[in-house]
């Protein structure tokens, strides 16, 4: 091969192609270092005839600079690749470039310097150094990550090192991960449990493809039995991939596993330190890396021998990606092992209505697990009409639910308290002239946070503190906080239950592994009574003495313009419900709503889930929505309202005109302004059978966009805003 095309990470450049110097070996999925101009970049060797680019003459061609030292990327692996990118109308390189995800991985096996706390105290104590010293306890990284982690600036510990109160160690980058024992701890399963599992380790066996659909009712032992299959993919010496939707159940599944296996598996996420990032990245390239447990992100790395992939709650929201390459990683699994040829387990208690259909057409396995494993009942569900049983004037919580709370603590039990609202209140306002705060990069409003004391957009990350005066009128001590938010609820509880311990659990507040396992441990050992979450609480976790959960606002999230919004509230009340009697002890929720003739709360109260589910799939057939029909959105932004305007007017101009293709737009986007950006945004529905991605490209490619213009495509969208 003395001609190569290579595939380049930069979305702005073309494939390009490069003379092969004699004595260098590469093949397609080599990753190489290439001349470019002045400089060398970073890409993959891709097959000629799958990329297009210029006709340059052999003699003009540049030699490759290196050959990376990793294994090349296989073919399964380039083709789930491209058709990620033809599905989700995304550039090659963008997902090219999440397969390449840790740039120093691709440098042969090194070792760095590390830095560590050596005992010994420095000749002058500064508050900052005392603060570093207390938060370096036990912590080895780089001085950059060491700073972060203490809060205080690199020169800080520069300092501490020429005095020898910070010391370096030489570490191997590539070191091994500890082993997975497959018969370590084999539990004993129920009959259920052991049909399921029989299947799962049978079809694992079989190294086919193979994609399941594991219905279980929560607490019904899911885990256990797709562990199993896990074991005979480790037996076998295949590599496992699990999915989770959110980094703070990583915690919680790194014990159970470790109980099951010996060993902690490998983790994925954008946590990790650079270092744990490179080391697990030619862990898995090469094959030593046995389970890896991470988020959507993990899905595109460069597995040498992949078995298994189970996608963990996969109902949730989180798996898709709302910015950069807008994929679901639910849906890339199933293609990831399609293309690779293993089975794949979409686990949930509330299945995506798209995953029964597809297991209702028999393209997906169904496998059930109907009853909650050792005996345990479901908990009993009733709701609270807050039109006939109010709250205190100025609460949140109704006499009946605070009743509950009261005999919980009375009895040692533990409650929880389920409000998908983060911070104090949505909404601050001036009492005086009727101001609201809200975010200058955003359509929204800033939200309370009052135990860290500031005012804060969830959408763009913008932060002030609050202040003393109004800042249109100057009043001063009339600011108003409307609405409530999880700091809210807690201030409630701790108010009528003085003598109770209250956690919050946000991801405010579990935004790290470690005060995830924090939290984790002081629930197990029953050190909070009551806990007051958003949706993070809703899945994932165990809690014996758990015995009272209570929705504080039902309604919450049927409110705006989301296509799923029935679905999403009949999922997230169940699977916080499903935190209630998971021990011995029966378990009670209690709803808070103003509409409890609504047909997700009366399923909700019935305990009627295919009666919801078939109403939902009735809706959905006649809207033309997925799973009947297609769904996808354009996006068109710039920092100037007019320039984004005039940009979808001409977009909309050029609009195709199809049969069984409805376009609506441009309107503004419901959030109309976001990081700073003006949102204008197309949305089209069409036929199953309507190739909507090449519609949208042609469409595209009719127009120039000015460079402050930018296009997305959100293929199967879940956020409508």
């Amino acid at each position: 091969m003395n001609r190569v095309r290579i595939l380049t990470l930069n979305a702005a450049l073309p494939a390009l192609d490069y003379r092969v110097p004699d004595g260098m070996q590469v093949q397609p999925g080599s990753i190489v270092l290439a001349p470019l101009g002045p400089r060398q970049i970073t890409g993959i060797v891709w097959e000629a005839d799958r990329l297009e680019t210029g006709d340059v003459p052999d003699s003009k061609l540049r030699p490759l600079a290196d050959v990376m030292p990793v294994p090349p990327l296989s073919t399964p692996l380039r083709r789930l690749i491209e058709w990620t990118a033809d599905y989700y109308c995304a550039p090659l390189s963008a997902v090219a470039r999440m397969v390449i995800s840790s740039g120093g991985a691709l440098n042969g096996p090194t070792t760095m310097t590390e830095y560590r706390l050596s005992g010994g105290m420095p000749e002058r104590m500064t508050p900052q150094r005392e603060a570093a010293i207390d938060a370096l306890q036990g912590e080895q990284a780089t001085i950059r990550e060491l700073a972060g982690i203490a809060g205080v600036s690199e020169g800080v510990l520069r300092g501490l090192v020429n005095q020898g109160v910070i010391e370096p160690v030489s570490v191997a980058i590539d070191r091994l991960f500890p082993t997975a024992k497959p018969d370590f701890d084999v539990p004993a399963l129920s009959p259920d449990q052991r049909e399921v599992t029989d299947r799962l380790v049978e079809a694992v066996a079989a190294r086919k493809f193979a994609p399941f659909l594991l219905d279980g009712v929560t607490g019904s032992g899911k885990t256990e039995t797709y562990f199993e299959a896990m074991a005979q993919a480790i037996r076998m010496g295949r590599q496992v991939l699990v999915l989770l939707p959110e980094i703070a159940l990583t915690e919680n599944f790194l014990i159970r596993f470790e109980q099951r296996f010996g060993a902690a598996p490998v983790l994925w996420h954008s946590s990790l330190k650079s270092t744990e990032r490179r080391r697990a990245w030619r862990a898995i390239s090469e094959g030593t890396a046995q389970v890896v447990v991470g988020a959507r992100s993990a899905l595109f790395l460069p597995y040498a021998d992949l078995g298994l992939i189970v996608v963990d709650e996969a109902h949730e929201v989180s798996f898709k990606q709302d910015d950069g390459v807008r994929y679901n990683a639910r849906d890339v699994s199933v293609m990831r092992a399609r293309f690779e040829g293993f089975p794949v387990v979409l686990a949930s208690a509330t299945p995506a209505l798209e995953s029964l259909q597809m297991a209702e057409s028999g393209i997906y396995e169904k496998l059930d697990l109907p009853s909650r494993f050792g005996g345990a009942q479901l908990p009993h569900i009733d709701t609270i009409n807050l039109g006939e049983e109010p709250p205190e004037r100025g609460r949140w919580l109704a006499p009946r639910l605070v009743a509950a709370l009261e005999d919980r603590l009375a009895k040692g039990e533990q409650s929880l308290l389920f409000l998908n609202r983060r911070g104090y209140a949505p909404l601050t306002l001036c009492r005086h002239c009727g101001f609201r705060f809200q975010c200058p990069n955003c359509s929204a409003w800033l939200v309370e946070h009052r135990f860290s004391q500031r005012l804060a957009c969830h959408h763009c990350g913008h932060e002030t503190a609050p202040p003393d005066a109004c800042p249109e009128c100057g009043e001063p001590d009339c600011l108003v906080a409307c609405g409530p938010g999880v700091e809210r609820i807690a201030d409630e509880v701790a108010e009528l239950l003085p003598e109770a311990r209250v956690a919050i659990a946000t991801s405010d507040t579990l935004n790290s592994p470690e005060r995830a396992a924090q939290f984790i441990h002081e629930a197990e050992q029953c050190a909070i009574d009551v806990i007051v979450g958003t949706q993070l609480v809703t899945k994932g976790f165990h809690f014996p003495e758990l015995t009272l959960v209570g929705v504080v606002d039902a309604d919450l999230g049927l409110d705006g313009g989301d296509l799923r919004a029935g679905e999403r509230t009949y999922q997230q009340i169940v699977q916080v419900a499903g935190r209630a009697g998971r021990g011995s002890k029966p378990g009670e929720v209690l709803i808070q709503t103003r509409h409890p003739d609504a047909p997700v709360i009366a399923a909700l109260a019935a305990g009627d889930r295919d009666a919801f589910y078939a109403a939902e799939t009735e809706a959905r057939r006649h809207a033309r929505a997925p799973p009947f029909g297609r769904w996808a959105a354009i996006i068109i932004s710039s920092e100037g309202d007019a320039e984004a305007r005039q940009a979808a007017n001409r977009l909309d101009d050029a609009r195709p005109h199809i049969d069984d293709l409805m376009i609506l737009g441009p309107a503004p986007a419901p959030l109309a302004m976001l990081r700073g950006r003006y949102r204008y945004r197309f949305l089209i529905n069409a036929r199953r059978n309507v190739e909507v991605q090449k519609i949208i490209m042609a469409w595209l490619a009719t127009q120039q966009f000015a460079p402050g213009v930018r296009v997305g495509v959100d293929i199967d969208p879940y956020s409508f805003v």
